[in-house]
């Protein structure tokens, strides 16, 4: 672990304190048959603290059972102060190697990596990418399948600081995606309420009215699946959704955007030196955050469970 410097900032008027957060594993999740067990979280890495640092987890030739493997996983958190300005950056980064999933979804690489920029004046609110973000050789069941990706998802920061789920361009955006699975009529009778669940959200925040809205959107980085060369019967797109006949639903490049109360950082070192305080406080602006999920797959037929794959959050907090 390198440790970096407290991230403290103060003038004359306007004293910042920023509270880097990121967490990253690369495989969870839980079997059901052909055996009964829980996947744990493989190497999980995570920083939630005022002092930057750059945080890294290995894992090796994990297999579970034969059923789900990976020749490698790493996973990387940093939280470090921008050179060229005084925002504060947190890169979270999670990576498999070598993925084979019931010999049915293998990938020689998947990458998840989420950056977040606060800065420093009007910085409650971070610009995001998901840049490094990618699928190297993946196959359904030998088949090259080929996804599109929209890396900008997020797109600017919203406008005089408001938060994502507060902002109707981006919000807007994400109805469309959503709709356009939830009244699909391949979307599987089992995945309907979920959809309908999410756009109930979507229209909840989008007549709010509020800047800093506690709530949350999932969407996806996946613009489009081609399985027009894959001879498999019955296999089916929606949206980002791809339905396996005797697999499963995989959901690819996932995405939550949401806001939520602060929490105070780990350890003694995150406190603040000259006060020795959190900074967390109940008048606080939320946080907030972003989730990004490579893989999560609803197994049935021959095999039953859940599982995530190449999972990374960030977020970050700073007062005032």
């Amino acid at each position: 672990m390198a440790t970096m410097e407290q991230t403290r900032v103060s003038d004359d008027t306007n004293p910042q304190e920023h509270q880097y957060h990121g967490e990253a594993h690369v495989l969870s999740g839980e079997l059901k048959r052909p055996i009964e067990q829980k996947i744990e979280e493989q190497a999980p890495v995570s920083l939630k603290s005022l002092r930057g640092a750059h945080l890294t987890r290995y894992a090796e030739n994990v297999s579970i059972e034969g059923l789900i493997s990976f020749k490698a996983g790493y996973t990387r958190v940093s939280g470090s102060r921008g050179v060229k300005h005084k925002g504060w950056i947190t890169l979270t980064t999670s990576i498999v190697e070598g993925l084979n999933v019931f010999e049915v979804i293998t990938a020689d690489r998947v990458v998840s990596q989420v950056s977040t920029d606060h800065p420093y004046e009007n910085g409650h609110v971070p610009h995001v990418t998901f840049l490094g973000t990618q699928f190297t050789n993946l196959k359904i069941g030998g088949y090259p399948l080929e996804l599109t990706l929209n890396l900008d998802l997020c797109g600017q920061k919203p406008e005089n600081d408001r938060s994502y789920v507060s902002d109707l361009r981006f919000l807007n955006g994400v109805r469309e995606e959503v709709n356009s699975v939830a009244t699909s009529h391949d979307l599987p009778k089992a995945l309907q309420p979920k959809y309908h669940d999410r756009l109930g959200r979507i229209e909840s925040l989008i007549h709010s009215g509020h800047a800093d809205p506690i709530g949350q959107v999932t969407c996806s980085l996946v613009k489009s699946i081609d399985i027009k060369e894959i001879p498999i019967p019955g296999l089916k797109t929606v949206g980002n959704l791809l339905m396996i006949p005797g697999f499963g639903v995989v959901a690819f490049g996932e995405v939550e955007v949401g806001t939520k109360k602060p929490e105070p950082p780990d350890g003694p070192r995150s406190r603040n030196p000259e006060t020795g305080s959190s900074p967390v406080n109940g008048n606080e602006r939320p946080s907030n955050y972003f989730r990004l999920k490579m893989l999560q797959m609803e197994l049935g037929c021959i095999g039953h469970g859940k599982a995530d794959v190449a999972v990374a959050y960030s977020n970050g907090h700073h007062k005032p």
